[in-house]
């Protein structure tokens, strides 16, 4: 099973989903989930600007209302602003009720219509209601750079392997994936913009 590209079987359960780009453009669209924190926004945000680009962060509520700060950074610098509900909770573990009073309670602060469910996983009924007020964002791409069994050569190799045009990447700011991204994440970029790749957000 290919975790990095997610299969056409997935795809077509959340069909109006995106989950790539147009395909015939050289373009791809980065991504970041779990913030905001201080320990990993920020750098994430420096490399950014270094490299003269914009990204989408899907941040976890609770981390806003701890860390409002570093939210204004993000918000400040133009990146997108995604939902991933407010205590990063997985769709199949709550009644859908409470789920997306969970993700409403997050949208308080983030105020977006785009809505990535934590773990790529929801109840299609929540998925229902949740497409009528967001667009749904999953990923062309993860870069698994949360996994403690890679290091950052391989989520670099992920991201070599398997972008293409249209690519939706993930990546995380997050506590289990600094280390890597420290080197991974710009390294990446710079071969994405070797390649002749575009980088854009959501509309």
């Amino acid at each position: 099973m290919i975790i990095e590209q997610p299969s056409i079987f997935l795809r077509w359960i959340y069909p109006r989903a995106l989950w790539r780009m147009n395909r015939h453009e050289k373009v791809v669209y980065l991504t970041f989930d779990d913030g905001p924190i201080p320990e990993a926004t920020p750098f994430v945000l420096d490399i950014l600007d270094h490299f003269q680009i914009k990204a989408t962060f899907f941040m976890v509520g609770d981390n806003v209302r701890k860390h409002p700060d570093v939210f204004r950074m993000v918000v400040e610098r133009g990146h997108r602003i995604g939902n991933h509900t407010y205590n990063h909770i997985g769709g199949f573990k709550y009644l859908s009720k409470n789920y997306l009073a969970n993700t409403d309670k997050a949208n308080e602060a983030l105020q977006t219509n785009l809505f990535r469910p934590p773990h790529g996983w929801m109840r299609w009924s929540q998925y229902f209601r949740l497409r009528k007020k967001y667009q749904i964002v999953m990923w062309d791409l993860v870069t698994r750079d949360y996994s403690k069994w890679l290091t950052a050569d391989d989520v670099f190799r992920n991201v070599r392997k398997y972008t293409r045009n249209g690519s939706i990447i993930t990546f995380h700011d997050s506590l289990k994936s600094i280390d890597k991204l420290r080197t991974a994440l710009p390294q990446s970029i710079q071969w994405l913009k070797d390649q002749g790749y575009e980088f854009r957000t959501f509309d």
